[in-house]
């Protein structure tokens, strides 16, 4: 992608929206790192907003005001862009606004006070972290397999993994002793991820004890093993998954994504930052793990309303 160049006095004296949206990709790609494909789904979510400003007689992005950016949304909207699509645009415009003021080529953010379309938050069902404990704490650890799937459970939970990239870590992907986990997400691509004291202390015990009877005299390079020391299926441990919902008496649905929903989740009730928490996600796009600050934003509206003598 070829994005052109301009200096701070371009910016600052030339108003047309493109020079504006040539220095943010820039900013983008060179500042923050995004990936090519990041930036271009970007750039296509502005480059659509800015052909609405056209359309609509408004030459100057410092012309838009809140009306302008809830009418844009409300087209989109009859164009037949789902909620979720229009919320992830929304995010986007965001970031650009961001960026205009930071740069004070514009003295005022429009989509400031504009709510995310709510339909779009198909929030996920989240543990609390009472549910987590009992839940990871189901398992049998006397018998192997119970070691086996208390070691799968923590590190799915400590690492915020997808089950795919759970049941194929090999062995050599693990450093419990520093206290990380190699993976492969989506498109092949490798992130590095730290895991807790727990998660460290249950996989160790796996691989001591367990992994070998399990193997039954047969090699793998997989960490997790089944039947004739065959990697684990998406199958079987969400099956797996299933069965330990049913013994810790939870009456919410918990399936593998359940415990990456709650890893997210958690993490961002205790402060961590969204990039950090989208990096360890392998997200590519922020705007994917932006759905989680509403979980968390509504956590924090619940202790308000419990505890303040006001709420």
């Amino acid at each position: 992608m070829v994005l052109k160049t301009m200096n701070s006095m371009d910016i600052q004296t030339d108003n047309h929206p493109d020079n504006h949206i040539d220095r943010y990709m820039n900013y983008l790609l060179v500042e923050k790192g995004l990936s090519e494909k990041t930036i271009e789904s970007y750039n296509s979510d502005i480059t659509r907003y800015i052909d609405f400003l056209e359309d609509n007689k408004i030459n100057k992005l410092s012309e838009a005001d809140t009306t302008v950016i809830l009418k844009h949304l409300i087209d989109l909207r009859k164009s037949g862009l789902g909620a979720r699509s229009r919320a992830r645009h929304l995010v986007t415009l965001r970031g650009f606004y961001k960026f205009l003021v930071n740069e004070k080529i514009i003295s005022h953010d429009p989509t400031i006070i504009v709510d995310l379309p709510k339909s779009g938050l198909k929030l996920p069902e989240v543990l609390s972290v009472s549910e987590i404990n009992s839940f990871l704490n189901t398992p049998d650890t006397n018998k192997p397999s119970g070691i086996r799937d208390t070691a799968m459970l923590e590190l799915l939970y400590a690492a915020g993994l997808r089950v795919s990239e759970l049941i194929n870590i090999k062995l050599q992907s693990v450093n419990t002793e520093a206290g990380f986990v190699r993976v492969y997400g989506k498109g092949s691509k490798e992130r590095i991820i730290p895991i807790g004291q727990y998660a460290k202390e249950k996989i160790d015990e796996y691989v001591a004890s367990s992994r070998q009877i399990l193997l039954k005299n047969h090699k793998s390079q997989y960490l997790f093993v089944a039947r004739a020391g065959k990697p684990m299926t998406r199958q079987g441990f969400w099956k797996l998954v299933k069965r330990y919902a049913l013994i810790s008496g939870t009456k919410k649905k918990i399936t593998p994504h359940t415990l990456r929903h709650s890893f997210a989740t958690h993490l961002l009730e205790g402060g961590a930052d969204l990039r950090a928490v989208q990096i360890m996600l392998g997200h590519v796009d922020i705007s994917t793990t932006q759905i989680y600050t509403h979980i968390a934003h509504e956590h924090l509206r619940k202790i308000h309303e419990q505890y303040h003598p006001r709420g």
